[in-house]
């Protein structure tokens, strides 16, 4: 399997790699909640946080206002909750919640998985291995969150290579309310290794235009991240 050992990718293929979702409006609201969004991705803010707009005013040298509209931003991407006569906290998930919304997510990549074998150039495919190559670096170095960003640029790729716009724009639809369970469930123990293992299986799978077998390893892949948030005992979940 042309799997590529450098971990550097030359400007052109750089160039065709699609470009992360950014739902934040180019404004001092859209990096408010930029920021915010960042912290509860990464565990700085727990589920159940309480969310002090004065307080946020405060850290962001502003006033409360650009604090509450950024805060109305990150309720409607599904991160933080927003209740009358209540302070915003970030969102608790339910059990229920998190094994629908993996369970729909198992489906989709697998399908993804599928279209990537039937549509994906050879070109295409490289753009997966020059990413696997970052992401089994960052593993090796034990350099969790440059691990996790190029993790998720792999997802992204997936995407892209499918070629179907309709089904990455209902993976768009999911956005950040499932990066926070993510990178908590590759945070667990076993879970950088783990999923770097899946992405060489997955990669090795569409060299080969396998389709059955990216589609089932897709669907493993995802349930497994389910399996170890259910079992950890994670506060996030009510």
């Amino acid at each position: 399997m042309p799997i590529r050992t450098q971990t550097s990718v030359d400007t052109e293929k750089a160039a065709t790699r699609p470009s992360p979702r950014t739902p934040w409006p180019d404004s001092l609201v859209g990096s408010i909640a930029g920021s915010i969004a960042s912290d509860i991705v990464a565990g700085r803010l727990r589920a159940g946080d309480d969310l002090n707009s004065v307080e946020l005013a405060r850290r962001f040298s502003t006033s409360r206002t650009p604090v509450r509209e950024a805060l109305l931003l990150l309720e409607k991407e599904g991160l933080v909750e927003i209740e009358s006569r209540r302070r915003p906290r970030v969102r608790r998930w339910t059990r229920a919640e998190i094994r629908e919304l993996y369970l729909v997510r198992a489906a989709l990549y697998a399908l993804v998985s599928e279209l990537v074998v039937a549509n994906a150039s050879d070109a295409d495919l490289q753009l997966l291995s020059d990413c696997y190559d970052e992401l089994a670096a960052a593993a090796a170095a034990r350099d969790f969150e440059r691990f996790f960003s190029a993790n998720v640029a792999f997802r992204d790729i997936e995407a892209h290579i499918c070629k179907n716009t309709q089904l990455q724009r209902v993976l768009d639809s999911l956005g950040l309310r499932v990066q926070q369970l993510r990178h908590y469930s590759t945070s667990l123990p076993g879970g950088m290794e783990e999923s770097r293992s899946d992405r060489e299986r997955l990669i090795r799978a569409y060299y080969e235009r396998d389709a059955l077998l990216a589609a089932a390893l897709s669907r493993a892949t995802v349930l497994r991240a389910l399996a170890r948030i259910e079992h950890s005992g994670w506060k996030g979940m009510e």
